[in-house]
């Protein structure tokens, strides 16, 4: 028996035909598409099912983000004018001084925020650097998914070189230090993945997710091939281990990759993280033989506007390409619609040529091909009968999308997240009339203000801790020559305390770009930084070394890449 009935609305069904009905219609059972068809046919098939009412709008596959970070819901636009240090201001964050509380809140922030752009299916990389040390806090953050009621990948695995890996837990309220193995992260990810796979009536997946496929290298960074030669012991370690546990437990494989780590993991032809269960983000720089690699061995790629990836050449070789959001911080969103606009821009400006990537491919790679380079093109990213009825109604009755033609170039060209006023995952209406039925959202957006605050305080908090400070030392692989640590010889809490004391939080009105810190609206007086400088007193780029770390607040490291800045005579970029 049908459940719901969709009537009267432009029906985009991303099936293989790319079937476009106008008046079209949908029909669910449970929580499967039955028939997708003219409204005038399936009125008289599935009478006394309940029905809404499409006119103007268009009724789209839900669309599928295949690369996001957990976390950065919650750490939104901190470092965001650092771009080059932003990875070194915010992973320490993720790896000393979250709890599970915290990750909690981010999957409910993250979810709504998906849900409210119409995005069905979202892949979540727990922090920057995955981390999975606890397996407590992805099982958090999928929990918090299956509330709200969206599908979750979600990405554990080891963090990069070195091994072992500095961790901080604060399950007693106060900071622990412990040094987390190679085997105890994979350890900790296979954990989630016994707790979590295949839960939430398989909204709920987990991929296993080395932070790159090749941890020798820089995890962030083309590397040129004079430098990517040959495998490690240590990268031969990661794709052995990493290959018996997701044969073992029977889950797909997610990573980042840059120039000379495709040619690199080939080497290892048994062991290899390339192949038709795997998909790379980024993939930024990748040479012609590399990109021959990835089309030989079916491994699928997911792209974000920020990198210069060969995605013209990808596509001409077959290779599967998905366009993902990559997070939202420093600086982004959720929208998939916007992330697919950005990509196009880019692309046609790098390559001078308007009629790269048209507007259905675009809706391709955020839709059918995102779900293909998931595995799961055979349950969801399209409109068809037996698939998940995973959909999203975007509202085309509004001044910026009038008048109702084209709809592919509307959406893709003048659409936006926020365009989206109807989602259904697996048959269940999760927002409708753009009222989210699932959860309460303004108790979701308290707790996440609450938990954002409270990680600022625990790092103030071990920050003026010297016990700790010596403790929790920054990985080598996260630093350069010459950027160490600065800790403030003191550190004041009193802005903290008349805020607390005040009851309220500063005004975004009273913001100073010049007093940016940890507290993103008020200058904190522990953000001093010390410049070393000749016995002379001269105070030239020469005599000061810039020191930064884990160990020191995130304001003061912000305040101190401002100041090195302005003794090099350079403006500023905060």
């Amino acid at each position: 028996m049908t459940d719901l009935l969709l009537l009267h609305g432009t029906v985009v069904s991303m099936d293989r035909q790319r079937s476009i009905i106008e008046d079209g219609a949908i029909a669910i059972a449970g929580s499967q598409i039955v028939e997708v068809g003219a409204s005038a046919d399936l009125m008289g098939r599935h009478q006394g099912a309940r029905t809404i009412d499409c006119r103007g709008r268009a009724i789209i596959p839900g669309l599928v983000d295949a690369h996001g970070h957990g976390g950065h819901s919650l750490l939104k636009t901190l470092g965001c004018d650092t771009p080059s240090l932003w990875m070194r201001i915010v992973t320490p964050a993720y790896f000393h001084y979250t709890t599970r509380s915290f990750w909690h809140a981010d999957g409910l922030v993250s979810a709504i925020e998906r849900l409210r752009a119409g995005v069905t299916c979202g892949t979540s990389v727990i922090g920057s650097v995955p981390r999975s040390d606890d397996p407590s806090f992805a099982i958090a953050h999928a929990r918090a998914y299956a509330d709200v009621g969206i599908r979750e990948i979600v990405c554990v695995g080891p963090a990069g070189l070195p091994w072992p890996h500095p961790v901080t837990r604060w399950d007693t309220g106060k900071p622990q230090r412990f040094e987390a193995s190679f085997e105890e992260m994979l350890a900790g990810a296979e954990a989630t993945i016994e707790s979590c796979n295949g839960t939430a009536d398989g909204r709920i997946l987990v991929y296993l997710t080395p932070f790159t496929i090749v941890p020798s290298i820089d995890p962030s960074n083309p590397t040129p091939p004079d430098r990517a030669t040959k495998l490690t012991a240590e990268d031969r370690l990661q794709a052995r281990r990493v290959r018996e546990v997701a044969a073992k437990r029977g889950v797909r494989i997610h990573s980042d990759a840059f120039a000379g780590m495709v040619r690199m993991a080939a080497q290892d032809r048994e062991n290899a993280l390339l192949g038709t269960d795997v998909h790379l983000q980024h993939c930024i720089g990748l040479s012609l033989e590399e990109v021959d690699i990835l089309a030989e061995t079916g491994t699928h790629m997911s792209h974000s506007a920020g990198g210069r990836a060969p995605v013209l050449s990808m596509l001409s070789k077959g290779v599967n390409v998905a366009i993902t959001t990559d997070g939202t911080a420093p600086r982004q969103t959720f929208d998939l619609l916007q992330a697919a606009r950005q990509v196009q821009f880019a692309h046609q400006l790098l390559n001078d040529d308007r009629y790269l990537l048209p507007p259905g491919r675009l809706l391709e790679m955020i839709t059918i091909d995102a779900a293909k380079a998931l595995g799961l093109d055979a349950r969801i990213g399209s409109l068809e009968a037996g698939k998940e009825a995973d959909i999203a109604i975007v509202n085309l009755r509004q001044p910026h999308l009038v008048p109702n033609w084209m709809v592919v170039h509307r959406l893709i060209y003048e659409a936006v997240g926020h365009d989206v006023e109807t989602v259904i995952v697996g048959g269940r209406i999760l927002m409708q009339d753009s009222r989210i039925a699932s959860v309460d959202t303004d108790a979701i957006l308290e707790e996440g203000e609450r938990e954002a605050w409270e990680l600022v305080e625990r790092e103030e908090s071990a920050a003026n801790s010297s016990a700790w400070r010596r403790k929790a030392s920054l990985p080598a692989a996260w630093t350069r020559p010459g950027l160490t640590i600065l800790t403030p010889t003191s550190a004041s809490r009193s802005t903290v305390s008349r805020i607390r004391d005040a009851g309220t939080r500063p005004s975004p009105t009273s913001v100073s770009v010049k007093t940016l810190s940890l507290r993103p609206q008020f200058s904190c007086p522990s953000a001093r930084t010390r410049l070393h400088s000749s016995s002379s007193g001269c105070a030239s780029p020469q005599n000061h070394r810039l020191r930064l770390s884990s160990r020191t607040p995130i304001s003061a490291r912000i305040s101190a890449i401002r100041s090195k800045a302005a003794t090099e005579g350079r403006t500023p970029a905060v």
